[in-house]
């Protein structure tokens, strides 16, 4: 596919937004793949969030867009955006990711290993058009390998590399209401260690020490069932990964979830937090016996 037509696939309006990088990265620039995350930073802030649609070399078409650099020439290495959503996050969020030092100022081009990528993406709750678009195909083949009555359905069948692509409707998002409730109830921790840390599981929204031991906190940006039992699900992925002992694990939300929930929450040991004003949280605990009996599970998972 020519470089014309592999854009008019991917930006059908025939309108999209463009990044260069000069030859001094052409070895890295080959390694772009459609659906790769691009933080655009600037002024200690990310600035905004962009998903690389097309990636491909021609000086031609980037010095029609771009004056040459003085030293390095043209910015040949041209990558288009299948999305680009403003952001205004602080680096101080990335700083708390695990694998990331305080003063990092992010200067210039700079290519994330698989490893930090992923920390990236789950600690600042980015979610790809790309990748809801695989998914909805992943579907979509298990369904008609249903439909057609498979006695066995091979993992093959639904799971491919690479899907032929075209621009998806899904968008790039960003979960920024978690991170503000985190901001939030972490500020109301006065005295208290602080961090994330990363598992198999993923990266916890807080990681609490204090003379009563270590809570693990999960936050939602709402408080519907299905978000309370996607926080329970996450707390207990999370704790069995966790090498030190947790003595309490807390599911955080903006409002108080139904009774029901709450029920849920507590009869698996775990707390219900929510919001009730912009400083102050209500905690809503788990019988002390009930998390006594749960912990046994935390510590010794396979036991």
């Amino acid at each position: 596919m020519d470089q014309l037509s592999a854009l008019d696939a991917l930006h059908p309006t025939r309108a999209a937004r463009f990044w260069g990088a000069t030859s001094n990265h052409d070895r890295r620039m080959k390694t772009l793949r459609i659906g790769d995350v691009v933080l655009f930073t600037g002024k200690k802030q990310v600035r905004a969030i962009g998903e690389v649609g097309h990636s491909f070399r021609n000086a031609l078409f980037a010095d029609s867009l771009w004056k040459p650099h003085a030293d390095r020439g043209s910015y040949q290495n041209v990558y288009s955006l299948l999305n680009f959503e403003p952001t205004d996050i602080g680096y101080e969020e990335i700083w708390d990711l695990p694998g990331f030092n305080s003063g990092d100022n992010f200067m210039g081009l700079r290519f994330l290993n698989p490893e930090k990528s992923a920390v990236i993406i789950d600690g600042l709750g980015i979610e790809t058009g790309t990748s809801r678009y695989a998914i909805s195909q992943q579907q979509r083949r298990l369904e008609v390998a249903l439909r057609s009555g498979t006695q066995r359905i091979a993992p093959e069948a639904v799971n491919t590399e690479r899907t032929a692509y075209s621009r998806p409707a899904a968008t790039l998002t960003v979960r920024r209401a978690e991170a503000l409730l985190v901001r939030e109830y972490r500020a109301s921790l006065d005295g208290l260690e602080v961090h994330r840390i990363r598992s198999p599981a993923g990266v916890t929204d807080l990681h609490v020490t204090s003379t009563e031991g270590v809570e693990v906190i999960e936050a939602k940006s709402g408080s519907t069932h299905f978000l309370v039992r996607q926080a329970l699900g996450q707390l207990l992925d999370y704790v069995v990964h966790i090498s030190e002992p947790v003595t309490r694990l807390s599911a955080l939300f903006p409002l108080r979830p139904a009774d029901a929930d709450v029920a849920l929450l507590n009869r698996y040991g775990i707390d219900c937090l929510y919001r009730t004003s912009s400083t102050t949280f209500t905690r809503l605990e788990a019988p002390a016996s009930r998390r006594d009996h749960m912990r046994l599970a935390w510590k010794n998972p396979l036991g």
